[in-house]
């Protein structure tokens, strides 16, 4: 059965899920490592530092109209994994940031189907013009799935990602809304070969 996926608002028991997965080397290692204390770094907060946080810091962190951030869920495994927009007005874009928290998961597809959905956000409910990622080189399975999803190589940028006690460089790939359009039918089809 393909994943049936849905993005909604995170809760505090979906940040605890995320802090705990961040502790594997085999997810932190893809994902932004490890600070110099060991503990494993996440995009746009802290797990650890904002579940001791008041609702005020919490309202402010997951109620930013310009960084949305959203729970992966799927209809038989519940919560696996986390996604965030990262919404540039000016410029009408998105920066995207998707990670599969349950590794046993991962190359099931449900990597594929988040993005497919994360994408419908930024290009239908947002109409935003263009997204983008940067992935790390070392990452090739990242890369390989935003390729499959129509995502195209833009640029490099140089040691921006902290592995291994090395910087390393990365891949900026951007996909526009017409050329997601076009794209979508096939890519639905993919996650559903009924329709």
């Amino acid at each position: 059965m393909e994943p049936q996926i849905r993005l909604i608002d995170t809760s505090r028991e979906d940040v605890a899920r995320m802090g705990d997965w961040l502790k594997s080397s085999q997810l932190s290692d893809f994902w932004y490592g490890i600070d110099e204390n060991g503990e494993s770094l996440h995009i746009g907060y802290s797990p650890y530092k904002i579940l001791k946080a008041d609702q005020n810091d919490w309202d402010k962190t997951f109620g930013d109209d310009s960084r949305k951030i959203l729970s992966i869920y799927d209809e038989q495994e519940g919560h696996i994994g986390e996604a965030q927009i990262l919404i540039e007005p000016a410029l009408n874009e998105a920066q995207l940031f998707f990670v599969i928290g349950r590794t046993e998961l991962w190359f099931k597809h449900y990597g594929f189907a988040a993005l497919v959905h994360l994408l419908d956000i930024v290009f239908f409910t947002y109409k935003l013009h263009r997204a983008w990622v940067d992935v790390p080189v070392y990452n090739i399975h990242a890369s390989h799935l935003v390729e499959r999803v129509g995502f195209i190589l833009e640029g490099h940028l140089r040691s921006t990602h902290w592995k291994g006690g090395q910087w390393h460089d990365s891949m900026i790939m951007g996909l526009l809304d017409t050329e997601y359009q076009r794209r979508r039918h096939n890519l639905v089809k993919q996650l559903d070969p009924k329709q």
